[in-house]
């Protein structure tokens, strides 16, 4: 992406993003290592992005007078989270440069639309059912689509908004239970792992990848991610890299992307989500890789040259939740920090808020190494440390 005299946005300018989460803080910490200034435009004013940018506008992302400020202050603005209303983009992209688009974002946001974009690029989708109306949910061929599970259209992250359901019965239950809102059915299919593939494209359409990662999940929180050259069936591994391409493409993509599959037992891939912006399963790029996804999340929307990221190390992620934070009784401690920060390649990244809170997201713990079996041996002793379920061979490939 280019200013809007067709030229790169240099250092020393001012990047702006909508959302102050984790996310926004990591892609602030990038782009002030690299010469820019910061502004982000959030709500809350205690927000981890916000607490360390030059500029925080504490605004609704729908606040006419706070985008304004935002236009005026920043050459060129992204997102940290796919729930940013499309409209707000929209409306800063007549006064700036906005990557990824309002149009990316809006399929994104929509379950329904983001399928229909899957199929369009010839990327496969598990077998599923639009459910809009009452008429669609009594037309559902259950023998081809049950057991599955019910997501909302909308606003579903992190296991939310998503039901598992056997029966039509259970169905209908569901259905009512979210509150008969547009939803998708999705069959469950025999799963052996899941895994996501990040990529970063250019205005130009100059497009590159990180290698698959391998993600495992806990109810519906990603909890570990594995990446090495041996981490998944190579055929798998060139199958996701050429499926995210295509998705890129398709939506003429400007950023930083996300895409998440589901290995199946006959070793086939379906796709299962995209994301617009950096992702949990990347956070290991900051120390195992050349050029991190945040750096490149700052080098699409300046319009500067893509390097191809090269990774030097294997590299395991650990999620790090407020439960930590918990003892068995309740009661409130810090995590063994300096025990953990003994182990080798250790690299803990906490977010900066302020109040742990069961099931949020505080930080990340990466492991890094010469070698996967010292990498998998502190990764191990980390998670025994932290109070996190043994990693279990079977969790790795």
């Amino acid at each position: 992406m280019s200013g809007g005299n067709g030229l790169p946005i240099l250092p020393g300018a001012t990047l702006g993003v909508l959302g102050g989460g984790q996310l926004g803080r990591m892609f602030a910490h990038a782009a002030q290592r690299m010469g820019y200034f910061t502004a982000v435009l959030d709500p809350d004013a205690d927000s981890p992005a916000g607490r360390v940018s030059h500029h925080h506008i504490h605004t609704d992302y729908a606040d006419v007078d706070g985008l304004a400020r935002l236009a005026g202050l920043a050459d060129a603005v992204t997102t940290e989270f796919e729930n940013v209303p499309a409209p707000s983009l929209e409306k800063l992209s007549v006064a700036r440069p906005v990557a990824p688009g309002a149009s990316a974002i809006a399929i994104a946001q929509d379950r329904i639309a983001e399928k229909a974009h899957f199929t369009r690029c010839g990327v496969a989708c598990a077998p599923y059912a639009v459910i809009e109306t009452a008429a669609q949910l009594a037309a559902v061929d259950a023998a081809a689509l049950l057991p599955g599970i019910l997501k909302t259209a909308r606003m579903g992250y992190d296991g939310k908004g998503q039901l598992r359901v056997s029966t039509h019965a259970e169905l209908i239950d569901a259905w009512q239970a979210v509150g008969c809102v547009p939803c998708v059915l999705e069959k469950l299919l025999p799963l052996e792992f899941e895994c996501s593939v990040i990529v970063a494209r250019g205005r130009d359409g100059q497009l590159v990848h990180f290698p698959p990662q391998r993600n495992l999940h806990r109810d519906g929180i990603l909890a570990v991610t594995e990446v090495h050259a041996q981490n998944m069936p190579k055929t798998v591994a060139q199958a996701a890299i050429n499926s995210a391409k295509s998705i890129a493409a398709g939506l003429e993509y400007v950023g930083v992307l996300c895409v998440e599959f589901f290995a199946l037992a006959d070793g086939s891939l379906v796709v299962n989500e995209m994301a617009p912006r950096p992702h949990n399963s990347g956070h290991y790029t900051m120390e195992a890789c050349d050029v991190s996804q945040f750096e490149l999340q700052v080098r699409t929307l300046a319009g500067l040259p893509l390097a191809a990221p090269r990774q030097h190390s294997p590299a395991i992620m650990l999620n790090l939740l407020g439960d930590l934070w918990f003892g068995a009784d309740g009661t409130k401690a810090p995590p063994r920090w300096s025990e953990v920060l003994a182990l080798p390649g250790a690299h803990l990244h906490l977010y900066g808020k302020v109040e742990p809170r069961r099931g949020r997201k505080m930080g990340h713990l990466t492991l890094t190494g010469a070698t996967l079996e010292g990498v998998r041996a502190a990764a191990a002793q980390a998670a025994l440390l932290l109070g996190l379920p043994a990693l279990a061979p079977a969790d790795f490939a």
